[in-house]
């Protein structure tokens, strides 16, 4: 396997193209639009260049990444090659279910199909494809050329055979494949959203401050990044999401999301995309600074 195809060229999607490319698949990237697809190059050749800076990588594999992936805005051209698509869109359902079909129709009968969803049904979005035996997720942690895990999950009719494929180019990514079965936030935001969300209902009820809370968790528990500045760099609006999902999923009142977090998306207080959430990241500096706290 050696074309690859991600769509979405946002922080997950840029990332995921990243790594594939680093360990020398052909990539095409696909987005909505030109500027979309800049902006993640400009990202894949930032990051590049500070891999580069801590001599983890050499100016020639910088260049052979970057010649691996090719850019796009139109799906059909896209996947017309492509042994595995993953898709890296928003967290929205409508939205997938619009994708799959999409390369369904237009990548060829073998190729895999993945989601880097992460919360939403694999089950569900193979559902609107006519091959759910070659449907399955691998879900990316953020940021992607840094964290080692991938969960892989299996939907309903996903088989073996597709699932040790996946397994084995993960590996060849350099990353650890985790297997999970298909059920609301897998396990990493099953258990990642609750904690995030008794946070955000911490600060809604007054029990402490955002700097606080914060501090109790990396001191205490040694996270190297507490909830609420973890939730500004997820994305407050996909923290929200994820909860949606978990909620809708299991009509558990525990996963219902804090007013706190509805309200401040609904603001567009969304973390570090919108330059403000739980923290402030007007100041590029500072959002500089915690950005490459992030990815120590």
């Amino acid at each position: 396997m050696k074309n690859i195809t991600v769509i979405g060229a946002g922080t997950m999607g840029n990332g995921i193209a990243h790594v594939f490319a680093q360990a020398g698949f052909l990539v095409n990237l696909v987005d909505v639009s030109k500027e979309c697809l800049e902006k993640g190059l400009k990202t894949i050749e930032t990051n590049l260049d500070r891999m580069l800076s801590k001599e983890i990588i050499t100016e020639s594999e910088k260049a052979a990444t970057l010649n691996n992936i090719k850019v796009f805005t139109d799906v059909k051209d896209a996947v017309k090659e492509a042994e595995l698509v993953v898709e890296a869109a928003t967290e929205n359902l409508d939205l997938k279910l619009s994708i799959f079909k999409q390369i369904d129709e237009f990548a060829p009968e073998k190729a895999i199909l993945a989601s880097n969803t992460s919360s939403i049904s694999i089950t569900k979005i193979a559902s609107v494809t006519k091959r759910p035996k070659q449907v399955i997720g691998m879900h990316f942690m953020n940021p992607v050329p840094m964290m080692k895990l991938v969960e892989i999950i299996r939907g309903y009719d996903t088989t073996n055979e597709t699932t040790n494929k996946i397994v084995e180019i993960t590996e060849q990514l350099n990353k650890i494949p985790v297997e999970v079965n298909d059920y609301p936030g897998f396990i990493a935001n099953r258990i990642l959203m609750p904690m995030i969300n008794e946070a955000i209902y911490s600060l809604y009820e007054g029990v402490a401050g955002v700097k606080e809370i914060d501090e109790v968790m990396k001191l205490g528990m040694a996270h190297p990044m507490g909830p609420l500045q973890l939730a500004d760099f997820i994305g407050l609006d996909v923290c929200l999401s994820i909860l949606e999902v978990l909620y809708d999923g299991f009509k558990n009142p525990k996963y219902a999301p804090c007013p706190l977090l509805v309200n401040m998306v609904t603001a567009g207080k969304k973390g570090v995309k919108s330059g403000e959430g739980f923290y402030d990241y007007l100041s590029s500096k500072k959002a500089e600074k915690l950005a490459v706290q992030f990815q120590k």
